[in-house]
């Protein structure tokens, strides 16, 4: 085996274990946002972000620990993240319709 080899294998330990860390602070900073967003869009992009962070995570996960099962997890999350943020969308939708009626008929009494 050659020194270079085991100083990209030492590279790649820390990396793979330093960046699911800097990660998991990433996805803390969005809950704050989650919670505390001005608007609704912006919780929603969050609770994306949120997920989004979480499958690079498994990803990475996948990867340094060299299991396979954990890509099929990261599928799976996906996709029930995708439909979570498109239902939250339809929600949000439904009630901004609501309250652009709401005041329109306040406007026409």
């Amino acid at each position: 085996m050659y020194s270079g080899d085991t100083v990209l294998m030492t590279a790649y330990e820390v990396v793979f274990t330093a960046l699911p860390i800097i990660l998991a602070i990433m996805v803390l900073i969005c809950l704050i946002r989650a919670i505390k967003g001005p608007k609704i869009a912006d919780r929603i992009v969050a609770i994306n972000m949120m997920g989004t962070i979480t499958m690079v995570i498994i990803a990475i996960l996948a990867v340094k620990m060299d299991e396979g099962y954990l890509v099929d997890i990261c599928i799976i999350y996906a996709m029930i993240s995708f439909l979570a943020v498109t239902l939250l969308t339809k929600v949000y939708m439904g009630v901004y319709a609501e309250k652009k009626q709401q005041k329109r008929e306040e406007e026409t009494k």
